[in-house]
């Protein structure tokens, strides 16, 4: 029988010797001393990294945790969009407000989306959330008026500059605020998901994806459980896609396409599906690696498809995911 160890007062600090959390410390002081060796090119572009990431992150709690393959974030990110950036360019919020109206607006879509969409599992599920991003796609176009279609609108004046209560002012235009506001997005996200998946709740969603059944059979409310992790995650998508248009000043239909749905499942697979850091390692990885063979032959996508073939093959987990069951079990 194990002992039950009472509370040291070292207890508080344990956290200092947790090699998880010092790894995703280590990951995000790296990227904040990377803004002082790169170019304001190379700054707007990991920012854009970071901020795609964050989506990523989201996505990555409904998939990697809690087991569930949605084809329709998408619509969630959108939502995000073009919450903050039709309240920022119709209704004349500044930059702070219309974030926080971009999630309020994801958080909504989410939940209705979820009710909806959770009746149904496996090969259901996919297709419904599909088709509700389609919904979502071809919405956008259909009020044209407003949102411009897939030409979109960009964000000018003095939308491009955030205002905080104290009259302290940030202008979005600056690189390096944009990089530093994308990282601290980036940091809240990542540590929120650690904490999230070391929870009891976090266990859940992990004993959701492994056995339903069970996991329900041992009293657990699985449908409320799902419903949540779908929020969340939804959430998460919304404030990448509300961050995306304050930062880079561009609102457009493109993002609520069924591409936009594909590529966080690439990213959370090629960096590994059920680890923290995955999505931030494979959207990296998808970024750059378009970004540089596009700079040297027309036929990148070719290139990028057979690299993305051979990290399936070798790294069937994901980089990360791979990396924790041969290498170091201890990765969250």
């Amino acid at each position: 029988m194990k002992r039950l160890r009472l509370a040291s007062p070292a207890q508080p600090y344990a956290w200092l010797a947790d090699r998880g959390v010092l790894l995703h410390v280590g990951v995000l002081v790296a990227l904040f001393l990377a803004q002082l060796a790169l170019s304001d090119y190379a700054i707007l572009s990991l920012a854009r990294v970071m901020v795609l990431a964050v989506y990523a992150v989201g996505y990555n709690i409904l998939f990697g945790y809690a087991g569930l393959l949605s084809l329709g974030h998408a619509m969630l990110f959108a939502a995000g969009l073009y919450g903050a950036g039709l309240s920022a360019a119709h209704l004349g919020l500044g930059a702070p407000a219309a974030f926080l109206a971009g999630i309020a607006a994801g958080f909504v879509v989410a939940a209705a989306f979820g009710l909806i969409a959770l009746r149904t599992s496996g090969v259901a599920f996919m297709i419904v959330t599909l088709m509700f991003a389609q919904a979502g796609y071809l919405t956008s176009l259909y009020f044209a008026d407003y949102t411009r279609g897939d030409e979109g609108f960009v964000l000018k004046g003095e939308i491009r500059r955030a205002v905080l209560p104290g009259g302290l002012s940030f202008d979005l235009a600056n690189p390096v605020v944009r990089y530093n506001l994308a990282l601290s997005l980036l940091a809240v996200c990542l540590i929120g998901c650690l904490a999230l998946v070391r929870s009891p709740i976090g266990r859940v969603l992990v004993a959701i994806r492994e056995n339903e059944d069970r996991t329900r059979m041992l009293g657990y409310d699985t449908e409320a459980n799902k419903l949540l992790a779908f929020v969340i995650s939804g959430t998460i998508a919304a404030a990448s896609g509300a961050a995306y248009a304050l930062l880079f000043a561009y609102v457009g239909a493109t993002f609520a396409s069924i591409q936009y749905s594909i590529l966080p499942l690439l990213w959370v697979l090629l960096g590994g599906a059920g680890t923290v850091l995955g999505p931030l390692v494979g959207t990296l990885l998808m970024f750059y690696l378009v970004d540089v063979t596009s700079g040297h032959t027309s036929a990148y996508m070719l290139v990028v498809g057979v690299a993305l073939l051979v990290l399936v093959v070798w790294f069937p987990k994901g980089l990360l995911g791979t990396l924790r069951e041969r290498v170091a079990p201890w990765l969250p």
